[in-house]
């Protein structure tokens, strides 16, 4: 399906088309003579963030976060979706898989004004809205990193707690890979047409998102490694308390062992004390381990 917009202030056209066969696909690039292997691009819903310049056209394509993914996603195709620009001095096509609000948001706030003069600055602003998508998602990660830290510093048991830091943690390295191959996308924009205001918004913007991103997933790595040692530190404990209980119990289990034998010939079975007796040794034994113990410092 197709879509012709025209902002006002400056006569170019922004064609819009979404959900295209192959056939069409190939009409448009007869039609407006788009190259081959980038239109093969455009058929690819994997493809990552690239900028490509041709003899008459800058081509782009940009990832945006899809809002309604899966929770559990894990991988820039379940978490992002595509959009692929076509651009120069005359006119701009977007071609995308299906219709969302990111275009529909774009075309309301600036097709109706005199600002944009250049289809360049149209694609500035695609482009940075495309980014914002994932100012939401990161925000929810930064807040449920702060509930998890929360919880591990007191101790508060969670279920799959691991298993959704991991979660987390792919999730981040998803839009941290993002982040590395837009960066050639912002670095070659302005190969296309002078820098302007719109291009150091959008620049400026992907700055921002970048550091926001390290800074997360630095963030999700060091709750990962402190929930692994308190892990860690817990196992050591509960094996150090039965060690202690092991270190009391074993000479006694040793003078029972020992007392215990049904030997005809055993003098102490025959002394009248000789219970008594045996309590107190135990006893005496158990006193002596605790001080040496504490002598130590183990307790």
């Amino acid at each position: 399906m197709q879509t012709n917009l025209k902002p006002l202030g400056y006569i170019f056209d922004w064609i819009d088309v979404y959900d295209p066969t192959e056939e069409e696909l190939r009409a448009l690039a007869e039609t407006y003579q788009l190259p081959e292997a980038a239109v093969i691009d455009c058929l690819e819903s994997e493809h990552l963030p690239k900028f490509e310049s041709f003899e008459k056209y800058y081509f782009i394509i940009v990832r945006f976060y899809d809002q309604n993914c899966k929770q559990d996603s894990d991988s820039i195709q379940k978490l992002t979706r595509k959009v692929a620009i076509f651009f120069n001095s005359e006119f701009i096509l977007t071609i995308h898989r299906s219709k969302f609000e990111l275009l529909d948001n774009v075309a309301q706030k600036y097709c109706n004004t005199a600002k944009m003069k250049h289809p360049f600055d149209l694609t500035c602003k695609i482009v940075k809205n495309a980014f914002e998508t994932f100012e939401e998602p990161l925000n929810s990660i930064d807040e449920t990193i702060s509930n998890f830290e929360s919880k591990i510093f007191l101790k508060k048991r969670t279920p799959d707690l691991l298993k959704n830091l991991y979660l987390l943690k792919r999730q981040i390295h998803v839009f941290k890979r993002l982040n590395y191959v837009s960066k050639m996308v912002v670095d070659n924009m302005h190969v296309s047409y002078k820098r302007n205001s719109y291009f150091e918004d959008m620049r400026d913007y992907y700055l921002r998102m970048e550091v926001f991103t390290e800074q997360l997933h630095e963030d999700v790595q060091s709750l990962l490694h402190l929930y692994l040692s308190i892990s860690s530190q817990k196992t050591n404990e509960v094996m150090r308390i039965l060690t202690v209980f092991s270190a009391f119990f074993l000479p006694l289990t040793f003078i029972v062992g020992v007392y215990g034998m049904n030997f005809e010939f055993m003098p102490e079975l025959h002394y009248q004390f000789g219970y008594p007796a045996i309590l107190i040794f135990m006893l005496l034994v158990t006193i002596l381990i605790f001080q040496w113990f504490k002598r130590k410092q183990w307790l």
